[in-house]
């Protein structure tokens, strides 16, 4: 997720998740106002972002105290950072009872994993954890292939390259899925055949706008299979999708997809959040941009030396100014990292904030402490990267089994293969 959190935590709503919605148009799925203000589609974001008018256009709703509550203790979630969401109720309901629900969170495997693609997945591992969800993981290498101008071998080093990084995280095999689109295609091609049945030219070119190729025109079917496998593989449940708010519209069009109750299966749920900042500044973070960004393999001296040449601050010019009038953490990308992730405790991260505003506390030493807390998160995360034997071994227990796999294509009404 990418972008500065500058807006005070959500308010409490009582509004419920629209029950029958209607096939989406264009408008419900963008923002793009005059250039002046900001531009929100998942492929671009442009601009300061109002997330407030997101939520009115996309029609989701902000997260209450009470929802924040009974989700497991994280500080993505405690302080907003994911902040708003479809249907959430239904899945805190199901895991508040022990009955199943799923997280869906995946990756394009286009290059190497940074930070920003790596904290929806430490989330779904705390729910795993805490609630016993089973987390589906799909990698669209498919999708990258149609989209960026790289060849089917570059693709697949970097899937393979991001499924080092996803094993890393240290998800239950017993309760985890990792899907390939190209090497699962025996389940996800007929699954996406079946969707795409019920999505209109008009509804794809709504989110997406005119493609390049006919293979991007039909993978949101694709997409909208990875969203609902989980419960095509053990049935109807509550189902979340934890997202930048960016990329919201592929919930709606799944959505859109399962009201039509062609399959047997619940609309999936979301859970909405801000974006991770760049480090120089507001815009989106990406590993395809031209924005330096801190990759998940980085050593302590390339992340320090990253931060400490790239990373916007929100100090004074001088060290006299900044001491005499202190700084802005809500603009400060280094004080942003601890917010969204990287400091759990929030006594500490308050007096991190108090000692900024009161330039006791200036902006080398703050980058000094982000450079501390992301270094030892990434030592972790690599140690269990390097721990890692061969990948085919190490995935196989993750995969779909040959029961799962007839189950899925079962409870989507797909005819036994000609081996059968």
């Amino acid at each position: 997720m990418t972008h500065p959190d500058e807006l005070p935590d959500s308010t409490d709503s009582t509004r419920t998740a629209d029950s029958s919605e209607s096939t989406p148009s264009a408008g419900e799925f963008t923002v793009t106002p005059s250039a002046d203000e900001f531009t929100v589609t998942p492929y671009a974001v442009e601009g300061e972002v109002d997330y407030d008018k997101l939520l009115e256009r996309f029609g989701a709703d902000p997260l209450t105290d009470d929802q924040v509550a009974r989700f497991p203790d994280q500080p993505m979630l405690r302080r907003r950072t994911f902040y708003a969401g479809r249907d959430v109720d239904r899945y805190l309901e199901a895991a508040d009872a022990g009955e199943p629900h799923a997280i869906v969170t995946g990756r394009g495997p286009s290059g190497p994993m940074h930070l920003g693609h790596v904290l929806p997945l430490y989330l779904a591992k705390r729910f795993q954890r805490e609630t016993g969800a089973t987390v589906y993981v799909p990698l669209s290498d498919d999708e990258k292939f149609l989209a960026k101008d790289q060849s089917f071998e570059a693709i697949g080093g970097h899937t393979r390259d991001n499924l080092r990084d996803i094993l890393a995280v240290g998800f239950d095999p017993e309760r985890t899925r990792i899907v390939v689109d190209t090497a699962d295609a025996d389940v996800i091609y007929p699954i996406a055949v079946r969707l795409a049945k019920h999505l209109t030219p008009a509804t794809v070119e709504a989110v997406y706008g005119e493609q390049d190729t006919v293979g991007l025109q039909f993978y949101p079917a694709v997409q909208a299979t990875h969203l609902l496998l989980p419960q095509l593989v053990n049935g109807r449940q509550p189902t979340l999708v934890p997202i930048a708010v960016d990329q919201d519209p592929h919930v709606r069009v799944c959505r859109d997809v399962a009201a039509k109750e062609a399959l047997p299966v619940e609309k999936p749920g979301a859970l909405l959040g801000r974006f991770l900042p760049g480090l120089d500044g507001p815009g989106k973070m990406s590993s395809s941009g031209d924005a330096p960004s801190i990759e998940l393999t980085a050593d302590p001296e390339t992340v320090a030396e990253t931060i400490r040449t790239h990373a916007y601050t929100g100090g004074r010019a001088t060290l006299e100014a900044h001491r005499k009038h202190g700084g802005d953490p809500t603009v400060d990308v280094p004080y942003q990292y601890l917010r969204f992730f990287f400091e759990e405790d929030d006594e500490k991260l308050e007096r991190i904030a108090t000692d900024y505003r009161a330039g006791d506390l200036t902006s080398g030493e703050l980058k000094e402490l982000a450079i501390d807390r992301i270094t030892d998160f990434l030592a972790g995360h690599q140690r269990r990267r390097a721990a890692l034997d061969g990948l085919e071994t190490e995935v196989e227990p993750y995969r779909l089994t040959a029961e799962e796999r007839r189950a899925a294509l079962e409870r989507a009404g797909v005819p036994a293969g000609i081996e059968s």
